[in-house]
């Protein structure tokens, strides 16, 4: 019999998912959203980061970005990618692996219209990961982007979405004395059935 109850109740890992988000929503002081998204480069070095999230969907994590960015050619190259949503006020995490794919279409675009003026010009004049001489360089890029792009600029072709398709979800809660509660649940594809196990700390 399973004693998988309290916060780790539910069915549906991106529900559970969704539901830890929100309640660090009330209580992280900055970007509960963030995660640290690891990938591995042709070398097989791997690489971390912080992103924000920006959606949890019925059986996705969705994340945009600079296509040319290292972060996303890796990706490109492996077609997979892993991340960790850390709490410090909850002391929970949430561990995902999984299989990637491009958003590149209407969601990105209207992902892209909701974000600031000066975030969407950014994203034109950002050679992501790329040298950059100064920041008066990177500044001068702005404003010429500004000046030729308008008010309402598109989304740039090289700049879009990722969506996480996970094979492992893993739930962490800090337990007294490092007893920690965890749960993983894994499945062999990502149309595949969810098993869940508890491990030991």
């Amino acid at each position: 019999m399973s004693d998988r109850g309290g916060i780790f109740a539910g069915d549906d890992p991106f529900v559970i998912a969704q539901r830890w988000l929100t309640e660090a929503e009330a209580t992280e002081p900055n970007d509960p959203n963030a995660i640290a998204l690891s990938t591995v480069d042709s070398q097989g070095m791997p690489n971390v980061r912080m992103v924000l999230l920006k959606e949890i969907e019925e059986n996705a994590f969705v994340f945009y970005t600079n296509y040319e960015s290292a972060k996303a050619e890796e990706i490109l190259g492996s077609s997979k990618a892993a991340f960790v949503l850390h709490w410090k006020s909850l002391r929970r995490q949430v561990r995902v692996r999984g299989h990637v794919l491009k958003e590149d279409g209407p969601q990105a675009d209207a992902y892209y219209a909701s974000r600031s003026l000066k975030s969407r010009l950014g994203a034109w004049a950002s050679k992501q990961s790329r040298p950059l001489a100064s920041r008066a360089s990177l500044m001068a890029e702005v404003a010429k982007i500004t000046a030729t792009k308008g008010p309402n600029p598109p989304r740039p072709d090289f700049w879009g979405g990722f969506r996480i398709l996970p094979v492992e979800i893993e739930f962490w809660a800090d337990g007294a004395f490092r007893l920690h509660d965890r749960f993983v649940w894994r499945r062999t594809s990502v149309s595949g059935e969810w098993t869940v196990t508890r491990l030991n700390p």
